[in-house]
């Protein structure tokens, strides 16, 4: 009776358990482009920019590399003003599996931890910026 395949983590599902990301997202360099031949300097832009997110950090841990740089250049290529239908859906599945909207991270258990330090900072901005404009108005000439 053959065996069942054993447990590799780098292959684990995504939605194994909630994962609460960074909200400062993955920090250091983006991994080296994996795809056979050159990237253009738009991909390779797009590859920068989404290695530092928080969902960055989920797809490092998963391996998914390669899915990440498929994504920067259908991206790159939906951005072109004759994008065809079909490019637009392959983006927009790609940015569901990677948790790159709302939804898809409900659905992936993923949620970014919030920065109770920049939270605290606006939140002291906020208080003394509304005390700033307020003012004392005479009843009597009204």
């Amino acid at each position: 009776m053959p065996q069942p395949p054993k447990d590799n983590p780098a292959r684990r599902n995504a939605r194994v358990g909630p994962l609460i990301l960074p909200a400062r997202g993955r920090e250091g360099d983006p991994p080296a482009w994996p795809l056979p031949g050159r990237a253009s300097s738009d991909e390779l832009a797009a590859w920068a920019q989404l290695w530092g997110t928080p969902q960055a950090v989920a797809w490092e841990r998963l391996g998914w590399t390669r899915t990440v740089a498929r994504y920067c250049r259908a991206m790159v290529r939906s951005e072109l003003p004759d994008a065809s239908a079909a490019i637009m859906g392959q983006v927009t599945a790609l940015e569901d599996r990677l948790g790159l909207t709302p939804k898809a991270m409900r659905l992936l258990l993923w949620t970014v931890a919030a920065d109770e330090v920049a939270e605290r900072r606006e939140q002291k901005q906020g208080a003394s910026g509304a005390r700033g404009r307020i003012k004392a108005v005479d009843a009597g000439s009204a």
